[in-house]
């Protein structure tokens, strides 16, 4: 039997893009990680899970240069890239499953989390259900056969997105928690967020040099300095479980646009603030997809007026390639103009002519 760490990370977060990769104390984020769970007893090996995205190209070099063990697989059936990263495991063989964000996570924690999984009544086990641990210091630790037999029967999307929702929800295995005595959830220790960061790089900065400091001394820390630990203290736990991608695009997008867009009309707030999807990906007819491809019937207003032909209408779609193919921008002027001046007059008999003006949307007070 041996232990098996899969460690979950890439550069495309949709909150805080190529976060694995941010300094800390001179090093990037996710060698930092790996470095502090190099120090558990129980595992044998470790594995750097990403996907195959080009963007990742970088911190994939970076890890194998170094000699990080690196897999990459699917982007978005994320069970299947966890899965194929372990590769020919053995059906008793224990798989731990660690997040890129989580730079503090403790040694000794993975230890009792591997040990509990261990156990012949345990399929599954971890430290998440309840969470008694600042977030952030998240283990899950469970058996090569549950692995299989959950990508095997695993179907909904969020299950083949979130590796092991159907682990942990389908009744189908034995789970077990770590809990510890007090509970300590409310301390926020993960990297999700800009504010998250700036608190993570305090607590390295201060124990400088030192990388085998433990959960408990971070604990510590936060109750004789939470000046610290205050930058993120807005967040929720887990919030991001709850976001679709349009959310977490929004939340980004007001960190470089004031308002989060440039039209008042068409901010998440006038709507349903927190929960609106924010970005189509695809429009057809009356329907938008939102980035997490689910389908709505858009009824609005487009934020500033009317589709009278909805979207991706076959004639004007034809008609826009024709003009791009053959060219729209000039020193000459375009016949188009004239077409439609008679076509308005015609429709219009109380006007003789027509003139084009270049307008916009009217000034905000």
């Amino acid at each position: 039997m041996s232990t098996i760490a899969v460690v979950q990370a890439r550069m495309g977060s949709s909150r805080f893009p190529n976060k694995v990769m941010q300094l800390i104390e001179g090093k990037p984020m996710i060698e930092l990680l790996l470095a502090r769970l190099s120090l558990s007893r129980e595992i044998d090996r470790i594995v750097v899970a990403t996907s195959d995205n080009p963007n990742n190209d970088g911190m994939v070099a970076h890890l194998i240069q170094r000699g990080h063990d690196v897999f990459q697989g699917s982007e978005d059936d994320v069970l299947d890239r966890f899965y194929q990263a372990v590769g020919n495991a053995r059906e008793d063989d224990i798989i731990v499953r660690i997040t890129g964000d989580c730079p503090l996570v403790d040694p000794q924690v993975v230890d009792d989390v591997v040990r509990l999984a261990r156990d012949d009544l345990v399929d599954y086990a971890s430290n998440v259900q309840p969470p008694t641990f600042p977030d952030g210091i998240d283990v899950e630790a469970f058996k090569y056969a549950a692995l299989k037999a959950t990508w095997q029967d695993a179907r909904e999307r969020p299950e083949r997105e979130h590796v092991t929702l159907y682990t942990r929800q389908s009744g189908q295995f034995r789970t077990a928690n770590f809990a510890n005595g007090t509970d300590a959830s409310g301390n926020r220790w993960t990297v999700d967020e800009v504010e998250d960061l700036a608190v993570v790089r305090s607590v390295f900065a201060h124990f400088h040099p030192r990388l085998d400091f433990s959960w408990t001394d971070v604990l510590k820390l936060s109750s004789a300095r939470p000046d610290l630990f205050a930058a993120n203290q807005k967040f929720k736990r887990n919030s991001g479980t709850e976001m679709g991608k349009g959310q977490k695009l929004w939340s980004r997008a007001k960190r470089v646009i004031p308002g989060g867009n440039m039209l008042l009309s068409k901010r998440s707030e006038m709507f349903l603030p927190d929960l609106w999807p924010s970005y189509f990906s695809r429009a057809k007819g009356c329907t938008v997809w939102d980035l997490d491809d689910n389908a709505y019937i858009d009824f609005s207003i487009m934020g500033v007026g009317t589709n009278i032909l909805g979207y991706g209408h076959p004639e004007v779609d034809d008609a826009v390639r024709q003009t791009v193919d053959a060219g729209n921008m000039s020193t000459l002027n375009c016949p188009e103009e004239v077409y439609l001046a008679e076509k308005l007059v015609e429709m219009h008999p109380w006007a003789d002519m027509a003139r084009f003006a270049r307008s916009g949307e009217r000034p905000m007070p």
